[in-house]
């Protein structure tokens, strides 16, 4: 798993930068109601996206959360308002914000319990017809056809803890329902065989591939035998679902 502190600050350089962030800002706000007055960011990272849903709608009021003190320190120096905390107990009263957004965020929740604890704090948050978007099936958006992908194939874990199926059932238990979705490209994330390699190396693939013993070795030797090895294949296109709170 990914040390976010250390990650900080070369995260954006490596995750495709201004182009993704540009475009992921623009499919949260297309599922934003322009009524709305105030959005949380859970997981807001160095908050590259966070701060250019701010920058598109001057009148909504963005606030950042993030358990990983080096991504915080960056995302309120481009937001100002994000406090250190965990998407699990979120340091807001109920029913405080008209929006949440978590992108990126439910893949990597894999502790039993960690995916519907962080939705139902988004529900618990969110005034009545308030609105939580959120990617899912994050990692399978990175399976775009490619000779990585069937490389991955005989490694993929079966259950991904953002699945649609997932977060639907955990928005119904907390008073949410599915009222649309969206999707916008990962500009800059097709993956190489030699990148994909050393992130396999490195445990970078923790929500997607289970590598048990000299699984890792086997995978990362598979990959590096692919042609075109620095060649980038195809960007993913991620999904988001948008659910409204019941009044």
């Amino acid at each position: 798993m990914l040390d976010y502190n250390t990650e900080a600050a070369a995260y954006d350089a490596t995750r495709g930068g201004v182009p993704r962030a540009e475009s992921a800002a623009r499919a949260v706000l297309g599922l934003v109601p322009e009524s709305a007055r105030t959005l949380l960011d859970i997981g807001c990272g160095t908050g590259l996206v966070t701060q250019r849903i701010a920058a598109a709608r001057p009148g909504l009021k963005v606030l950042g959360t993030d358990a990983s003190y080096g991504m915080a320190r960056l995302a309120r120096q481009r937001i100002g308002a994000v406090a250190l905390g965990d998407a699990r107990r979120l340091p807001l009263g109920a029913a405080t914000v008209d929006a949440v957004g978590a992108i990126w965020l439910l893949h990597l929740l894999r502790g039993a319990g960690d995916a519907r604890a962080v939705v139902s704090e988004a529900a618990r948050v969110l005034g009545p017809g308030g609105v939580f978007v959120t990617t899912v099936d994050k990692d399978a958006a990175h399976d775009v056809g490619s000779d990585i992908d069937e490389a991955f194939a005989p490694y993929l874990r079966p259950k991904p803890s953002d699945s649609e199926e997932l977060a639907a059932a955990y928005g119904a238990e907390a008073g949410l329902d599915v009222v649309g979705e969206a999707r916008f490209l990962g500009h800059g994330q097709g993956r190489t065989p030699l990148a994909a390699a050393r992130s396999v190396r490195s445990g970078d693939f923790v929500s997607r591939l289970e590598l048990p013993g000299a699984a890792a070795d086997r995978l990362a030797a598979a990959l590096l035998a692919l042609p075109d090895g620095d060649r980038p294949r195809r960007d993913p296109e991620y999904r988001l679902l948008v659910f409204r709170r019941r009044d």
